[in-house]
């Protein structure tokens, strides 16, 4: 029960991670930022719920299936990092290279994740 739900979080976490890298290739070619209350806050309070939602089940899980190659610390950052991309993503002046390391890192952690839970 608990690794089914946290398979279909991670999924999720992973289509909103490629959703913020589509958003901010979007924004970089057209050079405008997105609008605060109709794009930026609502896509930040949907990863922000997803994330926290993700990162209490992925701890619990790892509590009781220790894994080798993940640690609660990178579970923490990765909830951080994918919060933070959410709301980056819509303003191109966002360094490409920061912004692309945050995603590649978040979209390993989650990945690692995934399939550690099947």
């Amino acid at each position: 029960m608990l690794e089914d739900n946290l398979q279909k979080l991670t999924n999720e976490l992973i289509q909103l991670n490629q959703e913020a890298h589509n958003i901010y290739k979007h924004a970089r070619e057209t050079n405008q930022k997105g609008d605060f209350y109709t794009e930026v806050k609502p896509f930040a309070d949907l990863v922000k719920s997803k994330g926290d939602e993700w990162e209490s089940e992925a701890l619990k899980w790892l509590s009781n299936q220790k894994q080798k190659n993940l640690h609660p610390i990178q579970i923490k950052n990765t909830n951080e990092n994918i919060q933070m991309v959410s709301i980056q993503a819509f303003f191109p002046e966002t360094s490409l290279k920061r912004f692309k390391s945050h995603v590649q890192s978040i979209e390993y952690v989650l990945k690692q994740v995934y399939n550690s839970v099947q």
